[in-house]
């Protein structure tokens, strides 16, 4: 039984005329008739009795006709539901980020793919470059922004370059100006200075801690632990200074002393990720143009 054949089976029970339904399906009326044939064949029952001038349904094509109304109206449903995807209409894209990126880069970008496609959902979740690498692996995620060089190879993983941004550090502006007091401060002069940290796995804590040995000491942490708000909320309040991305430290608020580091200070390389032998879905497409783009 052929879709097709329930087309034109359907057009001539409604038509009650063969040339009638055949102009209705744009078809020739010969190859309705053979196709009409070849369905009653396959069923094994006469769906017309057919009388000149007059054609009715026998009782198979009465038992017959709702059911093919409902595959029909089924398989245009189907067909609206995938158009409605296609378009971006309707759908899902499930994004991994770094919570720095979250506060930072994405609140704009997410806003404008919101705006233009308002019927796709987003998922966000937040964790570290490691976990959001096993997240794609698995198929939890569509998209990752995650920070190069990635913690452990990924094979399977296309990456783009997305941006390069500088760390700062943040304060309370009622404490004393960190380092030598300058403009800008030097990795060296954050020896002796309490530092607010993030917990284990955060890619800014492997970072920084990594620039302060190699500046030859041993961090000391006042607080660690946090999550970046959690961190910027404990600078804010004094409890030490913490390294942060200037994107986060812009958005943070009134509250906060901003220090630049010193040339050739420290950066962070954020990548958009996804597997190479899945193509992401069309809104995930959509939204990695945008991220590209912004």
């Amino acid at each position: 039984m052929q879709f097709q054949q329930l087309q034109y089976f359907v057009a001539v029970a409604e038509a009650r005329h063969f040339t009638r339904a055949a102009e209705l399906v744009h078809v020739a009326q010969p190859s309705l008739s053979q196709q009409i044939k070849a369905l009653e064949r396959e069923l094994g029952a006469d769906l017309f009795l057919r009388a000149r001038g007059n054609i009715t349904l026998t009782d198979a094509g009465e038992a017959l006709l709702p059911l093919a109304r409902r595959i029909l109206a089924d398989a245009d449903t189907a067909r609206h539901e995938v158009q409605e995807l296609v378009q971006l209409r309707r759908g899902r894209v499930r994004l991994g980020a770094t919570p720095s990126l979250c506060t930072g880069l994405l609140p704009d970008v997410l806003r404008a793919f919101h705006d233009r496609y308002p019927g796709i959902r987003l998922l966000v979740e937040e964790g570290g470059s490691h976990d959001l690498v096993r997240g794609l692996a698995r198929g939890a995620l569509d998209l990752a922004l995650v920070v190069l060089p990635l913690p452990t190879p990924a094979p399977a993983l296309t990456t783009v370059e997305l941006l390069r941004e500088d760390l700062v550090v943040v304060s309370s502006p009622e404490a004393p100006v960190p380092g030598r007091g300058g403009r800008a401060v030097e990795i060296a002069d954050l020896e002796g200075e309490r530092l607010v940290m993030f917990r284990h796995g955060y890619d800014l804590r492997e970072l920084t801690v990594a620039a302060c040995r190699s500046a030859g000491f041993e961090p000391e942490f006042a607080v660690e632990g946090g999550e970046m708000d959690a961190v910027l909320g404990f600078a804010r309040a004094g409890l030490g200074v913490a390294v942060v991305p200037r994107m986060v430290a812009a958005r943070a608020g009134q509250g906060l002393r901003v220090t630049p580091l010193a040339r050739p200070g420290l950066h962070r390389t954020i990548a958009l990720a996804h597997r190479s032998d899945v193509a992401p879905p069309r809104a995930a497409r959509e939204l990695q143009r945008m991220l590209l783009e912004h």
